[in-house]
């Protein structure tokens, strides 16, 4: 069963055609790397797909709810189920490791702010939080403020906080671009075993084409604001996925190659 389905997507930021016609979808349990240079129009479907961006046209279902035209209620419902980890790990730093973690159960119905805050957390959530740091290495870390820690360190606390949502869905937006060779391949171990573990549905935008060629059950390659390969992983090798960032790959010079030809025929 699809549980991300993406169809006919378009996206403007103003005179740039940033997404051209996306069409995709991701089944229950898989787990799709998704590839493109810089400027190719990779972060805005991330952001489409994870509400930070509206498209214009077409249409996007989370388990066959569609984020277009659903009630403030359907939505949460959908973004509740959908756990996001982003490339600057996007946690709170003058606060506990422990604090970041229990607030990924903010989005749940039976919770709000109060109850995830450390000192009002009942005995279940500091179990639960505990454990998905335990699960991510780092339960002797719980006290640190996050400042503390490595970049490592924190992308762990990211996905700990991950867990701690219990999202069916996760959207990994460059989960190891701001880390070293050692720590990413690290982390994406870590990320690759636990989505495994619970069997969740992985979307994971990268860069290393080392990286994209060891993990995942497909590939997604994106240039210039359209879907350029989509194949599973073991039958694309590192060659077909360099193509994806040789010659026009951003949208912008997409914009500035019709403006030239608009001139040239207005001549």
């Amino acid at each position: 069963m699809s549980v991300i389905n993406v169809s006919g997507l378009h996206k403007h930021y103003g005179t740039t055609h940033v997404l051209r016609g996306i069409d995709f979808s991701i089944e229950e349990g898989e787990c799709v790397i998704l590839l493109g240079a810089n400027g190719c129009g990779k972060s805005t479907l991330i952001r489409c797909l994870n509400g930070l961006a509206k498209p214009d046209s077409g249409e996007i279902k989370v388990n066959e709810t569609s984020l277009e035209g659903s009630s403030r209620k359907e939505l949460r419902n959908v973004r509740r189920r959908v756990g996001v980890v982003f490339q600057q790990f996007n946690l709170v730093q003058n606060v506990s490791v422990f604090q970041n973690v229990l607030n990924g159960a903010m989005g749940e119905k039976r919770f709000g702010l109060l109850q995830t805050l450390s000192p009002l957390a009942s005995d279940e959530m500091r179990t639960r939080a505990m454990s998905c740091l335990a699960r991510v290495g780092l339960e002797d870390k719980a006290s640190f403020n996050c400042r503390q820690l490595s970049g490592g360190q924190q992308q762990r606390v990211a996905i700990a906080r991950t867990l701690m949502q219990n999202a069916d869905i996760v959207i990994a937006d460059e989960p190891v671009a701001s880390l070293d060779p050692k720590a990413g391949g690290e982390i994406m171990d870590l990320l690759i075993e636990v989505v495994q573990e619970r069997k969740l549905t992985v979307l994971c935008s990268l860069h290393q084409l080392e990286l994209a060629s060891a993990y995942g059950d497909r590939i997604l390659g994106m240039k210039a604001g359209r879907i350029e390969l989509d194949g599973p992983r073991t039958s694309i090798d590192i060659e077909t996925m360099r193509q994806l960032y040789q010659g026009d790959v951003r949208v912008d010079s997409q914009t500035r190659q019709s403006s030239v030809e608009q001139a040239v025929t207005a001549a």
